[in-house]
């Protein structure tokens, strides 16, 4: 398993690499469909593979460990048995959604007890037995357990987070090289940066992440709320620290524009919900700007959803057609709309990675940024 770099912008600290997995190898920039529990909404996989041209996808453990649980995911083999998927996948730790649930969860130095969401029992995620979870789901890319401080929180706030953050990571280490992957294949296992949107803890963090020289390295805590421009800041001060020949994954992020952005910033992988549960909710991203089909002014609209779409679904289904069926409320406008959101963020970060070959990627992104923000 390993990470080389192919290219980098001349104008920008853009980057285009590989990523070798023991299932294959991901071209960066690369976008990771999110498919929590093991499968990503609305959308068959085979169509993630041949339509959108994924070639990682991402689940987590948080909800996998409490549905289905690994008792059956490990009897089948693991999530690539379990799911019928057999590229790469990343599993975040759960963190975020521990994060998420705070009136229902308390941390501690030994980890983060928690309540079910579904039925209320308590649990308690360790940095060694979040490990321990990611070996039975047998994901490529492991994540450890973090504290995600709020968008808002105050320095003294973040601090701590991040303090309690560290010394997790310490011990998630020690137990990722004394344990051995359950599969037949290697796996990586990626420290996050975090310190909310001061910059000098992001300092702190990024340093103390790049010094334990793990295979990859991710940045999370930013897209839950603080304002974009501190969000490319962060990026910004954390890349200036990270390793350059390590890839640097940027969690929860985030619209077209933010991609965009942070490749610019020398970011390589992206994960976000946004394609699939905008599009669910009517909402088409294309390279010329933002459609809600639910607008009138698509009604009697008969031209395909994108002539320049990679997806079956672009040139198969009229925007008059898709209006129809979220008016209709029929299920299938919400597999059509996530497909193409996604087709789209895929096609989206396969061009930068062109552009970044070809040496234009900054002017290229100019006026992909202002096309992709516009509404129509």
């Amino acid at each position: 398993m390993s990470f080389k770099l192919i290219a980098t912008d001349k104008n920008s600290k853009a980057r285009a690499g590989e990523l070798i997995t023991g299932h294959g190898v991901i071209k960066t920039p690369i976008f990771m469909p999110v498919g929590t529990v093991g499968s990503v909404k609305a959308v068959h996989t085979h169509e993630i593979k041949n339509d959108i041209k994924a070639q990682i996808i991402l689940g987590n453990t948080y909800h996998l460990y409490l549905r289905p649980g690994m008792d059956i995911i490990q009897r089948a083999g693991g999530l690539h048995k379990f799911n019928g998927w057999d590229g790469p996948i990343l599993t975040d730790s759960g963190g975020y959604q521990v994060f998420s649930l705070s009136a229902n969860r308390k941390l501690t130095e030994e980890g983060a007890v928690f309540r079910s969401h579904i039925d209320g029992s308590k649990h308690l995620f360790t940095p060694e037995n979040v490990i321990d979870t990611q070996r039975k789901i047998g994901s490529d890319i492991m994540m450890v357990l973090d504290e995600c401080a709020p968008g808002d929180c105050d320095w003294a706030y973040a601090k701590k987070a991040m303090g309690l953050t560290h010394r997790w990571l310490d011990r998630a280490v020690v137990h990722y090289k004394n344990t051995e992957p359950l599969y037949g294949f290697d796996q990586m296992m990626f420290p996050i940066v975090q310190g909310a949107g001061f910059a000098d803890l992001r300092r702190e963090s990024a340093e103390k992440i790049a010094s334990g020289n793990m295979q990859g390295n991710a940045i999370g805590g930013l897209a839950v709320g603080e304002p974009t421009e501190v969000m490319y800041e962060m990026v910004e001060v954390v890349n200036e620290i990270l390793p350059k020949d390590k890839p640097r994954y940027l969690m929860g992020v985030g619209t077209p524009a933010n991609l965009l952005e942070n490749i610019a910033r020398g970011v390589d992988m992206f994960d976000c919900v946004m394609p699939t549960r905008n599009g669910r909710n009517g909402m088409l991203f294309t390279r010329n700007g933002i459609m809600n089909m639910r607008n009138k002014k698509w009604a009697d609209d008969f031209s395909v959803l994108d002539e320049d779409g990679t997806s079956y679904v672009d040139k198969a289904y009229s925007k008059a057609y898709l209006r129809h069926l979220f008016i209709a409320g029929e299920y299938l406008a919400l597999q059509i709309a996530s497909i193409h959101n996604l087709a789209f963020y895929l096609q989206l970060v396969t061009e930068a990675r062109a552009h970044i070959i070809a040496g234009d990627f900054d002017q290229w992104k100019t006026i992909m940024v202002k096309n992709v923000t516009q509404r129509l």
